[in-house]
């Protein structure tokens, strides 16, 4: 799909980066948010080891785990957020639709395999305030370009919550809804389309 996108959209997904650990320093230390920021330059899920090596320095090592939950079971997650998407805009995906061809669907389901990627983040630095604000504006400008069909990605994100959630223990649903649901709030904010 990349090779048929035009040169200003290559890079509007090059600066659409939108995880930041730049106000981490004062909770976490340089060898620690190396690994975060090795994790998201390589667009994977922090590995056991990484987890382990955040328990070391993290308040409350529970929400590791959390973030390891998330991790083993984001194909299932994804999965039941694509079918939630389906079940609302059961037309989203035929021709007119706004996930049509199938590319973009894909792309969306690709999409929340990453946004679930970078809750986790937060979720295992226990830092709601894992989003950079300049990565957001040039998604947003993407999803513009892109004519991304919004209300059908704030209902994924919604549904990555409830899926997730479900996942964990009753006692730490209050505690990770907020990473979801910061998110949600960024991407309510983006204005798609006139």
């Amino acid at each position: 799909m990349t090779s048929s996108l035009s040169d200003s959209i290559k890079e509007l997904i090059a600066k659409s980066r939108i995880v930041s650990f730049a106000e981490w320093g004062v909770q976490y230390t340089p060898a620690a948010i190396a690994l975060l920021q090795t994790a998201d330059d390589e667009g994977r899920f922090l590995t056991q080891a990484d987890l382990d090596e955040l328990c070391q320095v993290a308040p409350d090592s529970s929400l590791t785990l959390v973030a390891n939950t998330l991790r083993d079971l984001a194909p299932d997650i994804v999965d039941e957020a694509r079918l939630q998407v389906l079940q609302t805009f059961p037309a989203i995906t035929e021709p007119g639709g706004g996930l049509y061809p199938a590319l973009r669907a894909e792309a969306c389901w690709r999409d929340f395999w990453h946004f679930l990627r970078c809750i986790s983040y937060g979720v295992a630095g226990q830092r709601t305030d894992f989003t950079s604000a300049n990565g957001l504006h040039h998604m947003q400008r993407l999803y513009q370009e892109l004519d991304v069909p919004l209300p059908a990605m704030i209902v994924g994100l919604n549904a990555l919550q409830t899926a997730s959630l479900s996942r964990v223990a009753a006692h730490q649903q209050d505690e990770i809804a907020p990473y979801f649901q910061h998110l949600v709030a960024q991407l309510s904010h983006f204005k798609i389309g006139t």
